[in-house]
């Protein structure tokens, strides 16, 4: 199977698709099939944390590929740093809540990682 990233448009089938996409391993690629970023009816502020939440409890939130884009259109591109700023706010929750560790220089490889890194590994390019 080649690496791929499946997208939903209802967010009930959020567990349903991380879990299907938790079943391809290769060895080779890490998240060789990803579930991919909120999109569409789900490109708000509780559609993104609810996708993102979902993802660490059944996935691994830190192999996720982050946001993608419309590149058709050039006002599509804030939609990038607006997920940035959900998914700092959700990992900050957890922080604040005891559920993630207060280690910040771990956290912020991770959001690098989740917003670039990942999805470079995962295309093919050097970043």
């Amino acid at each position: 199977m080649p690496k791929s990233i499946l997208y939903t448009l209802n967010a009930s089938d959020n567990e349903k698709l991380i879990a299907a996409a938790g079943c391809f391993h290769d060895g080779a690629t890490a998240g060789k099939v990803q579930f991919g970023s909120a999109w569409w009816f789900n490109d708000h502020l509780d559609g993104m944390a609810k996708q993102l939440r979902d993802l660490a409890n059944i996935g691994v939130l830190s192999r996720f590929v982050g946001m993608l884009t419309d590149s058709r259109s050039f006002l599509s591109y804030p939609r990038h740093e607006y997920f940035r700023r959900i998914l700092c706010r959700v990992i900050g929750g957890w922080v604040a809540d005891g559920q993630a560790p207060a280690d910040y220089e771990l956290l912020g490889a991770m959001v690098q990682d989740i917003c670039f890194h990942n999805v470079a590994n995962f295309i093919g390019i050097q970043g």
